[in-house]
């Protein structure tokens, strides 16, 4: 079973996939503790908060109602609400909690493609198919390390940064692991003019890319 947040069809406004229509399966539950974390709501599992797979698929808003659902259930909803798109990105939360093979390989079977976006900081359990986004969260409040395992298996690196100790803390996570994927993206925190700079400045030192978050310069999910 899978503790779904949200289930949602837009455009990937970031990395290697943007501007991809998605359907966006947003996972409940995460430990980690970003400080800056945009889906703050999908952290605590609460049974308080449990509603039926359709009601997280009505919502309108962010918040912590979440339900339970097979895999089965989740490509049902796709059926259900007429989603066009074919790739599946599977967010949170932090969706290593779970074992994503089952989702994965239903959803690749029935001509999708997905992709797993992870903190790292759990072992990723998907198939060799599934396109892997590593953001790796470094000295977080949950206290959980960047496992090397998850430095291996990514397929590209996004890393948000808003000052330059995030540039070296990257930096010294690619010397600790042994792993320097050739794909590294730089997202900006906030999109704040600041850390964009540097972020900019950055990518063309070291042959990075830039990551903007397109979605919300469009204000669209």
């Amino acid at each position: 079973m899978y503790q779904i947040n949200e289930i949602f069809e837009t455009i990937q406004g970031e990395a290697s996939y943007t501007g991809t229509p998605s359907v966006f399966v947003r996972l409940q539950g995460c430990p980690v503790g970003c400080s800056w974390c945009d889906t703050k709501q999908t952290w605590d599992a609460n049974d308080t908060y449990v509603v039926s797979l359709e009601q997280t698929l009505e919502k309108k808003s962010d918040s912590e109602l979440w339900a339970h659902a097979q895999a089965e259930d989740i490509l049902a909803a796709f059926n259900a609400r007429g989603y066009k798109a074919k790739h599946v990105v599977i967010t949170g939360g932090e969706p290593c909690l779970f074992d994503l093979n089952p989702l994965c390989e239903l959803l690749h079977a029935h001509g999708y493609s997905t992709q797993i976006e992870t903190s790292g900081t759990f072992e990723i359990q998907a198939p060799k198919e599934t396109w892997v986004t590593v953001s790796p969260k470094i000295n977080m409040r949950g206290g959980y390390e960047v496992l090397t395992s998850a430095m291996q298996r990514a397929d590209e690196i996004k890393h948000p940064i808003a000052m330059q100790k995030h540039v070296e803390e990257l930096e010294a996570l690619f010397a600790r692991t042994g792993v320097a994927p050739k794909l590294v993206y730089l997202q900006p925190i906030s999109q704040k003019a600041k850390a964009t700079k540097l972020a900019i400045d950055t990518c063309i030192q070291k042959n990075w890319r830039l990551s903007v978050q397109v979605h919300k310069y469009l204000g669209i999910n």
